[in-house]
């Protein structure tokens, strides 16, 4: 007899329950880490004791986890997961009776209880999903162990302002509460429900432990010792090292120990999903090998050396500060919530009627060594009086499960190799190989990228393409967004740089604003080629990432007036970093869009990320006048404002972004897609540089393009010299708004119209509003020449934004049409990819050649006030450029005879064949 379906509803109750329980559970499990800290020093402890104090509720943890897992596979989870929360809560309380040292002890047996209910969950869990899921749910389920991270936070405040013991007994209380809510809110688990309505009895002890009879299983936890016992033990560990190395307090150190467990623990549902797209071996490498980087950098001792130089003794010192003791520990907790993920995605696939107890036994190899490390920790301090000593252990540790593993695979495959077995039909890991069957085969491998992809077929748009194409577009804004905003960050910091002491000249603060468009610009030529040689999603992930470079760097500089001003020239070029990744993000974007809705698609993209710009000019003026980070932050500095003394933290404009881009970069990785027929190689895509339109394009696209980002970097800074009595920040904003905003709304518009009519009527519209400015400049000293300055630059930017938008739709419609013309003999189907292709580069390398007007612009008003005192001649300049663009959209595109006049004029159509059904 079989049960009924699953219920959706009933399968993500068992999972957002299950994964709340077993964070309370970790919060109660590693409550020492906190409390200990008092206790030792009510005691006397030495750090030996203090280990042991710490690891005792982990022995305890893990070695119950074994036969709770077995008991949640034999009587349901349900069940044994509230009572092992309740047994723990009960014991908590009674931690508050203690009162020396072996009372301590004894009293942290009993709160070890609440880590044994990992196994109950991970058995609970797993029945409910299938196994091409089970990866993902126990990644969601283990990111419970942000516990850890909640104790962290919270404790040292309720320590601080009420006793260890208040903590106790808050922790148990919260403990008891979600035990009884987890029990009234869920059911049991599927199959049990089904074993019950067999009548089948439980399996006995001895068969539910038979698989620990499988050398496998022990080799296999020898990975989890690392990724999660390695993560308790610094869990616990961290408080009480950084008060050691750093001298922190309680309260500083419980919150920067979070910033290590909070991505070893969220992200393990990260992992989990990974595992299940990109195979669980290639996480497990990833996570081995920055474990090792890590662990060496940290293992490094600060020291003092001396080198006997050509003049005399050289000296100097090394030591990793708080901030970097921070990102690597970031770094190492992140990609150690993976390997958890990847660990445990294999338990399921090989033994899915022994989840409980083979996930209890490797979870309990795993717990020992958050029990055996910390004590270890403590030794090797009390041997050799050198705090990092615990990271030489850990370098141990992961360097010989990294070669173990490398050798191990290397072995089974070279086997395999001479024994003629294709390399599809081994397990991911040489230790399952005699569990390895037709059954688990594919089961752990990559996903991949998607290989079916046809958004001109309109029921495969409809059904599929639609969703995953909208998904990866509303991902992308945001990290482009970021992009832009760290782009242009020095329009607004330049402008306040002379306030807080540095002596720059005009000159050299129109060579910092407009340095980030050369670098931006310079960096598109390469990166518009590189979603298709490797992957959207990769790409666009690093490049988010890479943001965070400029942002912190210019957030320590600008807090030191002494700083030189070629650092300020290094950290405005790498700010270049966020101008290049529009070139990628609009090159990877083109491919996910049919040609009916490319134009749109490109426009929201480009639109909502411009709005970076007025992001940048809108945030910063508000955020560098407040101390948004404390203390982390760092001082604010003395600045003079219209006479009267004024604090600022001009540091926080580069400082505000950087969660903001953490956050865009894992969402980039965890949710976007690359598309196989994307894939092509620099040579593939080089075709574009012997198409005529290319170029022509690249003209156009600069002079709609090129001037609003060019405008955008030089009119905070303009404004300032030419009315200095009036606010430009306050203003600034204004502009990259219009024009991002113009460039979103006119995508429907390009699509219906056509991009080269409108883009004809934007550069006499750009040319009007050219004359508008220099009209305004005429007027200084009256009334109206700002407001008639400024709305001429707005009436500038809201052309541009539409002709931003138009232009880009003219690429794919050309394109459509000049490979047709020039490859006669191929099939329709080849056609779309090829002219796709060509469409995508073209975007990309015209955004690269366009964003050289970030530099230009500010460089040629800086240019034209240093040589004649004012801004005309560079204006005149402008004007002249945008008249040259009349001309040729006219010539080449809109007159009769032009290649989009019958496309755009309701003639015949641009060619867009659609694919056969077996492509």
């Amino acid at each position: 007899m079989t049960t009924a379906p699953v219920a959706p509803a009933d399968q993500g109750r068992a999972l957002w329950l299950s994964t709340f329980a077993f964070t309370v559970c970790f919060a109660v499990w590693t409550i020492f880490a906190i409390i200990g800290i008092q206790i030792q020093k009510d005691l006397g402890l030495t750090d030996t004791q203090f280990g042991l104090l710490v690891g005792t509720p982990i022995l305890v943890g893990s070695l119950i986890r074994l036969i709770l897992g077995v008991w949640a596979d034999q009587y349901g989870g349900r069940v044994v997961f509230t009572l092992t929360m309740l047994s723990a809560a009960a014991m908590t309380v009674l931690l508050t009776f203690a009162y020396d040292y072996p009372t301590f002890l004894l009293a942290a047996l009993g709160v070890g209880l609440s880590g044994g209910s990992f196994s109950v969950g991970v058995a609970y869990v797993a029945k409910w999903f299938p196994k091409e899921k089970q990866g993902t749910a126990l990644g969601i389920f283990g990111a419970g162990n942000v516990g850890a991270a909640v104790t962290k936070f919270a404790a040292p405040s309720v320590m601080v302002a009420y006793g260890w013991q208040s903590v106790a007994l808050i922790w148990a209380a919260a403990l008891a509460v979600t035990a009884v809510l987890f029990f009234l809110l869920t059911r049991d688990d599927p199959d049990l429900e089904r074993r019950r309505a067999a009548g089948a009895r439980p399996e006995s002890l001895a068969a539910m432990l038979a698989p620990m009879a499988n050398v496998q299983v022990w080799r296999f936890s020898l990975y989890y010792f690392f990724v999660f016992g390695g993560f308790v033990a610094l869990a616990l560990w961290l408080p009480r090292y950084l008060i050691g190395v750093y001298g922190l307090d309680i309260k500083t150190a419980g919150m920067i120990g979070a910033v290590y467990s909070i991505p070893a623990s969220v992200f393990r549902a990260y992992g989990g999903h990974l595992s299940d797209r990109y195979g669980a071996r290639r996480v497990m490498y990833w996570s081995l090998l920055v474990g090792v980087a890590c662990a060496f950098i940290l293992s490094y001792p600060p020291a003092h050396y001396v080198i006997q130089g050509i003049r005399g003794p050289v000296a100097f010192s090394a030591r990793l500060g708080i901030v970097g003791f921070m990102v690597v520990a970031f770094v190492l907790g992140f990609f150690m919530s993976l390997g958890k993920a990847a660990v445990y995605k294999h338990i399921p696939i090989y033994y899915p009627d022994r989840v409980g107890a083979v996930g209890g036994m490797v979870g309990l190899v795993g717990g020992l060594g958050g029990f055996l490390l910390p004590i270890a920790f403590g030794l090797l301090n009390d041997l050799t009086g050198i705090w990092q000593s615990c990271f030489w252990l850990l370098f141990l540790v992961v360097a010989s499960a990294l070669l173990w593993m490398h050798l191990a695979i290397r072995r089974m495959e070279q086997a395999a190799a001479e024994a003629g077995l294709p390399a599809r039909a081994l397990p991911e890991l040489p230790e399952m190989q005699s569990l390895h069957g037709p059954a688990q085969q594919g089961a752990l491998a990559a996903s991949g990228a998607i290989r079916d992809w046809r958004p001109e077929d309109a029921d495969f748009w409809a059904a599929n393409g639609r969703r995953i194409a909208r998904r990866n577009l509303w991902i992308s804004v945001p990290c482009l967004l970021l992009s832009f905003a760290v782009w242009m960050v020095w329009s607004v910091v330049v402008a306040k740089l002379p306030a807080i002491g540095f002596a720059f000249s005009n000159e050299q603060l129109f060579w910092l604003a407009a340095l980030p468009g050369l670098s931006g610009a310079t960096l598109r030529v390469f990166y518009s080629f590189m979603p298709a040689m490797f992957g959207g999603r990769l790409w666009t992930t690093l490049t988010t990432w890479s943001l965070a470079l400029p942002a912190l760097g210019m957030g320590f500089a600008v807090q030191e007036p002494s700083t030189p001003y070629w650092i300020f020239l290094a950290l405005a070029l790498l700010c270049g970093l966020g101008g290049g990744n529009f070139a990628s993000s609009m090159a990877n974007i083109s491919f996910f869009f049919p040609k009916a809705e490319k134009g749109n698609a490109l426009a929201i993209n480009a639109g909502l990320g411009n709005l970076g710009v007025s992001v940048v000019q809108f945030v910063v003026p508000l955020v560098i006048t407040t101390g948004v980070f404390g203390w982390l932050g760092g001082a604010p500095q003395a600045a003079l404002a219209g006479g009267a003394q004024a604090s600022l933290w001009l540091q926080n404009a580069g400082f505000v972004f950087v969660p903001f881009i953490v956050a865009s970069a894992i969402a980039a990785w965890f949710g976007m897609d690359d598309i196989a027929t994307m894939k092509a190689s620099f040579a593939d895509q080089s075709v574009i540089f012997r198409r005529l339109h290319n170029w022509i394009m690249c003209w156009l696209y600069t002079g709609t393009f090129g001037s609003f980002i060019g405008f955008s970097a030089a009119f905070p800074l303009l404004t300032k010299i030419l009315f200095p009595e009036v606010n430009a920040l306050s203003y600034a904003f204004l502009g990259p708004l219009v024009g991002a905003l113009a460039r979103a709304a006119a995508g429907r518009l390009t699509d219906r119209v056509g991009g080269g009519r409108i883009s004809l009527w934007v550069f006499v519209a750009m040319s009007l509003g050219t004359l508008g400015i220099l009209y305004a400049i005429g007027m200084k000293g009256s009334t109206s020449a700002f407001p008639a300055f400024f709305g001429s630059f707005l009436f500038l930017f809201a052309a541009s934004g539409v002709g931003n938008a138009s232009t880009f739709q003219m690429i794919p419609a050309i394109m459509r049409k000049e490979v047709a013309r020039l490859n006669p003999g191929r099939p329709a189907a080849e056609l779309v990819k090829q002219a796709d292709k060509e469409s995508a580069a073209i975007i990309g390398f015209t955004s690269a050649v366009a964003a050289y007007g970030a530099f230009f612009i500010p460089k040629s008003f800086g240019s034209s006030i240093a040589a004649t005192g004012g801004a005309e001649l560079a204006l005149y300049g402008f004007l002249g450029f945008y008249v040259s663009c009349i001309a040729m959209t006219w010539w080449f595109y809109t007159r009769h005879g032009g290649l989009l006049h019958d496309v755009e004029r309701g003639g015949r159509k641009a060619p867009v064949p659609a694919p056969s059904p077996a492509e």
